[in-house]
């Protein structure tokens, strides 16, 4: 994995994106550090800090629950853990609570024993829309614990 710091100009532009993005206000940085994962994907690390991103999406990482917490979430059963930490989208019937969110908004997944992060995701319906939903997809998982990313993440610090 290649590991380098990023321009002053660049961390700038990349925080700008990410605040607009998530709609949540970042740190403001002077260097952050891109470590390159594959072709698609790179983590982004600074002070208080850590961006996946894959392809055009810029999630927060699953270890940083304090950005997490910003984020509007949905709460799954415990039937629904397995799937996710597979990669499974969340469906309407695993889904026991949630708070407000727009479609293509980032959300996180949270389980109801422990109430951990579990996943990232892109909402592919609004929360509206959700209360009438009995079953099909709301989230698409982009970030989940035990995927790729997850595990290549635990070896950076910063």
């Amino acid at each position: 994995m290649k590991s380098n710091l990023i321009s002053k100009s660049e961390t700038a532009a990349l925080l700008k994106t990410v605040s607009e993005r998530w709609g949540i206000e970042c740190p403001k940085l002077k260097n952050l550090k891109v470590h390159q994962i594959s072709d698609e994907a790179q983590i982004f690390t600074g002070k208080g800090i850590k961006i996946l991103k894959i392809h055009d999406n810029y999630l927060p990482f699953l270890s940083e629950t304090d950005t997490l917490e910003k984020f509007p979430n949905v709460t799954v059963d415990m039937g629904a853990i397995k799937f996710m930490c597979k990669g499974a989208n969340v469906m309407r019937p695993g889904i026991k609570k949630f708070t407000e969110f727009e479609k293509d908004k980032i959300v996180c997944i949270i389980e109801e024993s422990q109430h951990k992060f579990l996943a990232v995701g892109k909402a592919m319906i609004s929360s509206s829309e959700l209360e009438n939903m009995e079953k099909g997809e709301v989230i698409e998982n982009l970030h989940y614990i035990s995927d790729k990313f997850w595990e290549t993440g635990k070896t950076i610090y910063d």
